[in-house]
């Protein structure tokens, strides 16, 4: 079985790689009956000749590869007819700016395997670029603050060569007496306490949080059931709001009133009530001044995200009187949103790095080998035959161009 590793198309560019070299090298011990082929690349986090210096074949051609690994969404005319490729297809929420991807994708009889949909038997994810999102937003958040407060200045992420640089960077940021909520507690909400921990922040409770003032900078971590509540007024159930978000309503705006900075790593269902309006917005005790919103659903669970931002200039203002964008720190009135899609970029090869490893670990013996739990297959959104899997036929209206 021959494997490429492809060269990432999408624009703005993503210097990230699914595997490093050293990956590659311990996965063809491991796999006797596999090899490698590595697409040559000038922006990725790792040269041609790293490859090359492993052992790893570097050919422009691919099109002998069975199976193919990137990041990001490859571009259309780019995808090879009769293929299997993995990476991240941002399609399963039916998002509507890649329905031509996915129409492609079933048109060229590709098998898409959604690193987003690689589940053990616990349906919990077993690949993710979660936690170094986690990390890069949380410090653009912090960035963000100190530019709007001129508090203090921090270089941008993607200029820290690697993470401990990033987290001796942070040294530099001097808070006042804030309150920082983190919304979320999976793998992108524990990045985002790495870095409230590298600034040796304070942690307190919710309840503390609303009710107690202090004279230091604190932050406190929110799972669902601490923003969410029934709309029947029956007890809090997780399992209940992760298969039915409709029968909840939010309950963040007590939050709202007390917060100056929000970072929101928590998972967005699109059935699931925002977590505030951009009525509330306007009010006079809406007290956040900066969102970094690592979720990045546009016009999804925060209101004032209409849209993503880039590594180049990731901020922008929103004007809650006239519910549009504005320049950064252009008004006193305006929030400053912080909403990059593609955050782990910033630090490329810790990401990569961390990636490689869940994949060799977590993937590939289920790829090559026995998967009794059915990894592989699960997270399969298209066949080889140009249908959608049944997991997914929820899609088809989507494809036809009916929802």
């Amino acid at each position: 079985m021959k494997i490429a590793i492809i060269r990432e198309g999408k624009v703005p560019v993503d210097h990230r790689v699914a595997l490093l070299p050293e990956q590659c090298q311990a996965l063809q011990a491991q796999y006797p009956q596999l090899s490698f082929k590595v697409e040559p690349s000038k922006v990725r986090c790792i040269p041609d000749e790293a490859y090359q210096s492993a052992g790893i074949e570097l050919s422009s051609d691919i099109s002998d590869c069975d199976i193919f690994f990137g990041v990001k969404e490859v571009p259309i005319d780019q995808l090879i007819p009769n293929k299997t490729y993995f990476f991240f297809s941002h399609t399963i929420k039916a998002q509507a700016y890649n329905r031509g991807l996915l129409r492609n994708i079933l048109d060229k009889k590709i098998r898409l395997i959604d690193y987003e949909c690689l589940t053990n038997a616990k349906k919990q994810r077993i690949v993710a670029f979660g936690r170094f999102a986690g990390i890069v937003g949380t410090y653009n958040g912090i960035k963000t603050y100190g530019e709007r407060s001129q508090r203090f200045q921090l270089k941008p992420a993607h200029e820290c060569p690697d993470y401990e640089a990033l987290k001796a960077e942070l040294q530099k940021a001097n808070f006042p007496a804030i309150k920082i909520a983190v919304t979320g507690t999976g793998r992108v909400g524990k990045g985002a306490v790495e870095i409230l921990e590298a600034l040796n922040l304070r942690k307190v409770s919710p309840e503390d949080y609303l009710h107690t003032n202090y004279s230091e900078p604190v932050y406190t971590v929110l799972g669902s059931g601490k923003y969410y509540k029934a709309k029947d007024g029956q007890v809090w159930s997780l399992k209940e709001f992760y298969q039915n978000p409709e029968h909840f309503t939010a309950d963040f705006l007590k939050y709202t009133q007390v917060s100056d900075l929000l970072i929101t790593a928590h998972y967005w269902h699109p059935q699931a009530e925002p977590l505030f309006s951009k009525s509330d917005m306007r009010t006079s005790d809406f007290q956040i001044k900066v969102i970094a919103d690592i979720t990045c659903d546009v016009e999804g669970s925060i209101p004032s995200t209409l849209r993503v931002s880039t590594i180049d200039k990731p901020v922008y203002d929103y004007n809650p009187q006239t519910e549009a964008i504005e320049e950064a720190y252009s008004q006193a009135q305006n929030i400053s949103v912080m909403a990059v899609d593609n955050l782990p970029c910033e630090l490329p090869y810790d990401a990569s790095k961390s990636f490689g490893e869940q994949l060799s670990d977590q993937v590939f013996p289920a790829l090559l080998g026995d998967d009794p739990t059915h990894i592989i297959r699960r997270a399969s959104i298209t066949d080889s035959q140009g249908n959608l899997m049944p997991n997914f036929n929820y899609l088809r209206s989507f494809v036809e161009g009916k929802s």
